[in-house]
C-alpha cells in the first residue's frame, strides 16, 4: 500500500513540481504540533527505512524534469543525522537532549530576562526565504508582538533585496518574474546578467532553447559558466566584464540604444518618467569608454544593444537579472540600471518581451512579502505608513502602537549581536548565518556573544552548533503549507508523511511561546488557519492574496498575485499601468561610482592582516554548483550530491596559477583582512585571469564567507558579496592556532 502526494521541490524559486510517493510504514500520522492527515495511523520515519520515492511532474516551470537536488530530495527525510528532540548545549558545550515542556520555559524565561534588563528589542529574529508562506507571516507578527521587537529580518536581505529595491523605485512593485516563465520560450532574445541557471536551476534552461535557437542568447559573467557556454555554436553572445563593473556595462548599452535610435519613443512618452534625466547621465558612457572600465569590446556593446532592440521589434526580447550583478554595494543602482536598459526598449508590460530578476531560495519571492523584512508589514506593507500599521491593528486586534517601528536590515543585525544596544538573545528560523552571511568569522564571533541563541532546524547545521538551545521542526514533505514562487505564483506544499515523534511545526512552536508569553492576538498551529488571516492581512496591499484559498489551489488553479478577491489573478503585470500613483514606470539616473581597490589599497589590508604581499591581489566572486544549494546544511548530508562534490575548489586560471608556482589540485591559501581560506586549485580557462572563484556552500576553513565584507547597499542593505580582493599562495596556509590542515599534512607525509 502506498500513498502519494503531489507537491513542489524543497529547494530554489523554480519550484519544480514532483510527487512524493511513500511505502505503506510512511503513512501520515497525526503527531503532537503536526497537521492532521485523514489516513491509517503507521510509524513515523526511521532510519533503515525506505526514502520517498521521487518522481518529476507536469508543470511549466519544470516539465516533468528534476535537478539532482531534486531527485535525491526525499533522502534528507529518513537521514540518521536527523535532530528528533529538543536540544540544550551544557556546561561542557555538549548538545544533550531535553523536554518540550523545559525547552519552552527556558525560551520564555529567557525571552523575559532580556527584554526586562535590555528592552524589547535585544531580543531578535532571524528568518529564511524557504519558510513557508504561512510560518514567515505568523513569524513576522510573533516578533512584533509576542516578543515585542523591531529586530526581525531574515536571508533574503542576502539575496533579493537589491532587485526589489529597484523594482520598486522603477515599477511601484516587486515580483521577481512580472510574467509567466513560459513567455520565454517564445523570445528572440534574452540577455541574462549575473545568473547561472544551467547549474542553480537546470530544468530553467529548456525555456531559453527558443532564443539559443535564434543566436540570441546573451549571457553576462565574468565566468564561462554553464549558461554562457549555451553561447557558443552560434547560439548568442558571451561578455565577460571585469568583476564589479556591470553598471558601467549597462550604462553604455544604454547609450547605444539611445544614440543610435534604437530606443521605443512611444513607449516612452506614453509610459515613462525621467527620460531627459537619464539620458544626460548615460551620456559619457560610450562603448569605447565603457570597454576600457569593463574589458568588453566596444564591437560587442554595441551588437548586444542591436540585437535587443531587434528581438524587441520582432520576436520579443527578455532581460533578466542575477545575484551576479546584485549582491553589490551598488546592487540596487545596478539592477536599476538593467531596469532603464528594459525601459529605454519598451519591454516591461509588453505583451512578448519584459523585464524581470530570478528569485533563489523556494519562498524568496513569498517570503519577503508577508512580514519578515525589517521594514515590512504583510501583504507588501511599509511598515512606517499609517494606513499599513492601521490595517494590521485591525486584523491581529491590538491598538496600533503595540506594532513597533522598522527594525535593521540583516548585516546590522547580526553585527549587533552581544553589543551593548544590540542583541542579546536571538531566534534563528530557516537560515545558516555562520556560513551563509558575509564576514562569516565576524558572525560566528557575535553568535558566541550572545546571552541566549534559539535555533530551528532539522539538521544541527554551523550556526545550531552554535545554539544554546536546538528545537526540531518539520521538514518539507512533513508539512502543509503554501509558497510563491519566482513567477509570483502561489503553490500549496502537501504533507506526504509524518514527522518524528519528537519533532514540533514551526507554528506550534511559535503558538505555544505566544500563550507562555501573554502575547496579544491569536496564533494557531493550523497553516490553513493562519492562511485565512494571511489573506485578510495581505488584503489592499502589493501583495493582496486575499483572492486565493486553499481549495482553489488544492484543485490546480493557477494563483499569480496580486490576486484580489473577486478576480482572476495576475499573471502579466503592468499591460495597463505600472502601480505608481500616475500609472508610469520610472527612470532613475544613476552613475558607475564602483572604485576598484588598488593594488597598494590591497596590499595594506593582507599586512594589517599578517599574510604579507603575495603578489598582484585578485578578486574573488562567489557563487554556486550544481550539486548544493545555499550553505549547503541540506546537500552536504546528501551522499550521492557529497560524493559528486565533496570539498570546495578555487578556480584560477592557469596563468594566474602559473605566476604563482600552483598546479591543479593543489591546496592554495585563499587570505585577505577578514579572514583565510584553504582549499584545492582547480584550474581552467573559463575565469578571467584577475578573478578567482569559490562556491559558498561550504564551512570552516572552505567557508567562501570568512573572506566576503559586510559593507553594504545603502538602498538595500544588500552585502558585497561578488569582490572581495584576496590573495592567493600554494599550500594550506597556517591556521589561526598555528596547525597545519589535515589534508596539508598528510601531502606533505606523502612527499
Amino acid at each position: 500500500m502506498t500513498k502519494s502526494a503531489d507537491t513542489h521541490c524543497p529547494y530554489c524559486a523554480l519550484q519544480c513540481a514532483m510527487t512524493l510517493k511513500s511505502p505503506a510504514a510512511l503513512t501520515p500520522a497525526t503527531q503532537p504540533g503536526s497537521d492532521p492527515v485523514p489516513e491509517q495511523p503507521a510509524p513515523a520515519p526511521a532510519v533503515g527505512l525506505p526514502p520517498l520515492e521521487v518522481t518529476g511532474r507536469d508543470f511549466p516551470t519544470n516539465r516533468g524534469g528534476l535537478c539532482r537536488k531534486g531527485w535525491t530530495s526525499a533522502s534528507l527525510l529518513t537521514h540518521p543525522g536527523r535532530v528528533t528532540e529538543p536540544l540544550l548545549k551544557d556546561a561542557d558545550g555538549v548538545h544533550r537532549p531535553i523536554g518540550w515542556d523545559e525547552a519552552l520555559e527556558l525560551i520564555t524565561a529567557a525571552v523575559k530576562d532580556t527584554r526586562a534588563r535590555y528592552g524589547a528589542d535585544a531580543v531578535g529574529v532571524f528568518g529564511g526565504g524557504g519558510l513557508t508562506n504561512e510560518k514567515a507571516y505568523q513569524l513576522g507578527k510573533f516578533a512584533r508582538l509576542a516578543l515585542g521587537t523591531s529586530r526581525i529580518d531574515y536571508n533574503g536581505r542576502f539575496c533579493m533585496s537589491s532587485a526589489a529595491a529597484a523594482g520598486m523605485r522603477a515599477f511601484g512593485l516587486d515580483r521577481g518574474l512580472p510574467f509567466p516563465l513560459e513567455d520565454l520560450d517564445a523570445a528572440s532574445t534574452i540577455l541574462m546578467l549575473g545568473s547561472n541557471v544551467a547549474e542553480t536551476m537546470p530544468p530553467f534552461v529548456q525555456h531559453l532553447q527558443g532564443a539559443r535557437d535564434a543566436g540570441g542568447l546573451i549571457v553576462v559573467d565574468p565566468r564561462r559558466s554553464a549558461t554562457a557556454a549555451f553561447t557558443s555554436d552560434g547560439g548568442g553572445l558571451h561578455l565577460q566584464p571585469l568583476p564589479g563593473t556591470d553598471l558601467a556595462l549597462l550604462l553604455g548599452l544604454s547609450h547605444v540604444v539611445i544614440h543610435e535610435g534604437l530606443a521605443d519613443s512611444g513607449y516612452i512618452t506614453s509610459r515613462t518618467s525621467g527620460y531627459e534625466a537619464l539620458v544626460r547621465s548615460v551620456a559619457s558612457y560610450w562603448p569605447e569608454r565603457v570597454q576600457s572600465l569593463t574589458g568588453v569590446p566596444a564591437g560587442l556593446i554595441r551588437d548586444t544593444a542591436r540585437r535587443l532592440a531587434d528581438g524587441a521589434r520582432q520576436g520579443g526580447s527578455y532581460i533578466l537579472t542575477g545575484r551576479g550583478v546584485e549582491q553589490h554595494v551598488d546592487g540596487t543602482d545596478t539592477a536599476t540600471a538593467a531596469i532603464n536598459l528594459a525601459l529605454l526598449l519598451g519591454l516591461p508590460g509588453s505583451a512578448r518581451s519584459g523585464y524581470g530578476t530570478l528569485t533563489g531560495q523556494g519562498n524568496g519571492q513569498g517570503g519577503r512579502e508577508h512580514g519578515q523584512k525589517a521594514d515590512q508589514l504583510p501583504g507588501y506593507r511599509k511598515i512606517t505608513d499609517p494606513a499599513a500599521r492601521a490595517h494590521m491593528a485591525r486584523v491581529w486586534g491590538v491598538p496600533e502602537a503595540l506594532i513597533p517601528g522598522p527594525g535593521v536590515p540583516a548585516v546590522e543585525l547580526l553585527k549587533s549581536m552581544g553589543q551593548p544596544d544590540g542583541v542579546r538573545c536571538l531566534f534563528v528560523h530557516g537560515a545558516n548565518v555562520a556560513v551563509s552571511a558575509p564576514d562569516a568569522n565576524a558572525v560566528i564571533k557575535g553568535l558566541r556573544s550572545l546571552d541566549f541563541l534559539v535555533v530551528c532546524d532539522f539538521f544541527i547545521s554551523e550556526t545550531a552548533a552554535e545554539a544554546d538551545l536546538i528545537l526540531p521542526v518539520t521538514q518539507w514533505a512533513e508539512e502543509e503549507g503554501t509558497l510563491t514562487n519566482l513567477e509570483g505564483r502561489v503553490l500549496r506544499r502537501r504533507r506526504a508523511l509524518a514527522s518524528p515523534p519528537g519533532v514540533r511545526t514551526e507554528l506550534w512552536i511559535m503558538t505555544r511561546l505566544a500563550e507562555l508569553l501573554d502575547a496579544p492576538s491569536t496564533f494557531s498551529e493550523d497553516p490553513e488557519t493562519v492562511f485565512e488571516e494571511l489573506r485578510l492581512a495581505s488584503e489592499g496591499g502589493l501583495a493582496d492574496y486575499s483572492g486565493i484559498d486553499y481549495a482553489m489551489l488544492d484543485r490546480g488553479e493557477a494563483a499569480y498575485w496580486p490576486y484580489p478577491s473577486g478576480s482572476t489573478g495576475t499573471p502579466r503585470l503592468f499591460l495597463d499601468s505600472f502601480a505608481h500613483t500616475d500609472g508610469r514606470a520610472v527612470f532613475t539616473a544613476v552613475t558607475a561610482r564602483r572604485r576598484t581597490p588598488s593594488a597598494a589599497d590591497a596590499a595594506a589590508a593582507a599586512d594589517r592582516a599578517g599574510t604579507g604581499q603575495f603578489g598582484t591581489p585578485m578578486t574573488l566572486i562567489t557563487g554556486r554548483l550544481m550539486e548544493h544549494y545555499q550553505s549547503g546544511a541540506q546537500t552536504r548530508r546528501v551522499a550521492a550530491l557529497a560524493e559528486a562534490q565533496p570539498e570546495a575548489r578555487l578556480q584560477i586560471h592557469p596563468a594566474a596559477a602559473a605566476a604563482q608556482g600552483i598546479a591543479a589540485g593543489d591546496f592554495v591559501s585563499i587570505s585577505n583582512e577578514r579572514g583565510e581560506v584553504s582549499c584545492r586549485a582547480e584550474l581552467s580557462t573559463d575565469i578571467r585571469p584577475e578573478t578567482v572563484f569559490l562556491p559558498f556552500h561550504f564551512p570552516e576553513l572552505e567557508s567562501a564567507n570568512r573572506l566576503t565584507e559586510a559593507a553594504t547597499d545603502p538602498i538595500s542593505g544588500m552585502p558585497e558579496f561578488k569582490t572581495s580582493k584576496v590573495w592567493v599562495r600554494p599550500g594550506a596556509g597556517l591556521l589561526p592556532s598555528g596547525v597545519l590542515l589535515a589534508a596539508d599534512l598528510q601531502k606533505e607525509g606523502a612527499s
